[in-house]
């Protein structure tokens, strides 16, 4: 494999006037089903083989990628990328142009206890079965329940005009499940998220029994809430809600494509957009997270980049393009989904940096507000705007956790939700997920509790 991109990458600069190219490869496995009330929907199983090829001729960058590892389908897919990219470039009102990195040449392994591509189909559907038997048997008000199951294993490789060349290795184990309860009229929702680089251990860390149990608990539980009050009100955000809103409340807008296409963040780098107790963390380096990984789609390496120190803006995400117009280094986040797309500025682990307050601590502050343990969904948008909905949830009165609530969201303004943080935990979770933003990418988030002293809770009036 290295000989056939590095010898590609060679073409692409002598004979096809490229300022620069990459070459990634990949030789994946993949195994996905969906298991709806004991049966098995959409299962796949095969290979993910393949080539792309980008390259920037006259300042623009042309793209192509080819489900074959044959040279000359290769040369003649690099031939088109090179002639889109010469075609752009009478368009262009700048030139693209590249901050430099160290070239690497690096072979990148993963030990796992139980890699995923020697369990058998079979076992994996057993797990998902566990799963959804123990859900659906824990109360006769469990109406259904889903799982959906995704392995990914194997190789892939990059190799640039700059002369580095990597090969890394592939192992994503990822589900997620969903449960519904109604009675009297009243219908809840309850989900959760599982995913490792580490191996189909994770199973083994936390049962299926434990999983089928703990998501048709927290359906039935939510039978017995009230519909939320709606209105501006203090609260304390869990580790679960806490990671679900850096992501979508502030990390999207940290990312530099979207800061350059009108983010609110563009102009405010090195400014103070929070409160002094709100640091955060975008790490592609944290062991095992579901985020991490070594070297970037770029073959740029890995890095913890600090984005927000006490308030203060500190950095965006970049990818190389990115880093030259901000004059600054790029830190590892071009990301693709696989080989026939191009690499974006894409998340890894983004989080909330913990401080010293116990959860007790954070509660005693509120006489009247909620406690928001885990969300349902999330979106954000480029003005820095936000909503978050929360399929947990529990009055605070007095201090205390009180009686549970449903239908509740929470929305506002990101910059002024950060600047009424006032209280953050000494506790830390972080969790496994998937971000689209036109593609798919494993990520993780998280954080402690934290408390803020008012936002606005959708419910009831």
């Amino acid at each position: 494999m290295k000989e056939l991109l590095k010898k590609l990458t060679g073409v692409a600069a002598t004979k096809f006037d490229a300022e620069y190219a990459e070459v990634r490869a990949q030789k994946l496995s993949k195994t996905s089903f969906t298991m709806k009330e004991g049966c098995v929907e959409a299962a796949k199983q095969g290979v993910e083989n393949g080539v792309a090829l980008r390259v920037l001729v006259n300042g623009a960058w042309g793209f192509a990628s080819v489900g074959s590892f044959s040279f000359e389908a290769l040369t003649d897919a690099l031939s088109n990328a090179c002639a889109m990219a010469k075609a752009a470039a009478f368009y262009l009102k700048l030139p693209v142009k590249l901050a430099p990195t160290k070239t690497v040449e690096d072979y990148v392994q993963i030990k796992s206890n139980k890699n995923p591509a020697h369990v058998s189909i079979e076992d994996k559907i057993k797990t998902a079965q566990t799963i959804n038997k123990t859900a659906l048997a824990f109360d006769g008000r469990v109406k259904s329940c889903t799982v959906d199951y995704l392995d990914l294993t194997g190789r892939s490789y990059f190799a640039n005009t700059d002369g580095t060349y990597i090969e890394q290795d592939r192992l994503y184990v990822w589900s997620k499940l969903s449960a519904t309860a109604k009675q009297n009229g009243v219908f809840t929702y309850s989900r959760e998220e599982i995913g490792s680089t580490a191996g189909y251990e994770v199973f083994d860390l936390e049962p299926p029994e434990q999983i089928g149990e703990k998501l048709a608990e927290r359906a039935v539980n939510q039978l017995r809430a009230e519909p939320v009050k709606g209105g501006t009100f203090p609260v304390v955000l869990g580790p679960n809600v806490v990671g679900v809103f850096v992501h979508e409340a502030f990390g999207h807008l940290a990312e530099a494509d979207l800061a350059l296409a009108g983010g609110v963040l563009a102009n405010n780098l090195g400014k103070k957009i929070a409160s002094d107790l709100v640091t955060f963390y975008d790490d592609g380096t944290l062991e095992g997270a579901f985020g991490s990984f070594k070297y970037d789609d770029e073959g740029v390496p890995a890095q913890k980049s600090l984005l927000i120190k006490n308030g203060f803006v500190q950095g965006l995400m970049h990818n190389r393009e990115t880093a030259q117009k901000f004059n600054t280094q790029p830190t590892g986040n071009a990301r693709a989904e696989d080989f026939r797309l191009e690499p974006l500025i894409r998340m890894r682990n983004t989080y909330f940096e913990p401080r010293d307050y116990s959860f007790e601590e954070l509660l005693e502050g509120v006489r009247e507000g909620y406690y928001l343990k885990s969300f349902r969904g999330g979106q954000a948008n480029i003005d820095g705007t936000f909503q978050v909905g929360i399929q947990e949830a529990f009055e605070i009165v007095n201090g205390e956790v009180s009686k549970p609530v449903r239908d509740s969201s929470i929305s506002g303004s990101t910059l002024e939700t950060l600047f009424k943080v006032d209280a953050v935990g000494k506790d830390f979770a972080l969790y496994a997920g998937r971000c689209g933003k036109g593609q798919t990418a494993f990520i993780g988030d998280g954080g402690p509790h934290i408390r803020v002293k008012e936002v606005l809770v959708g419910g009831s009036a």
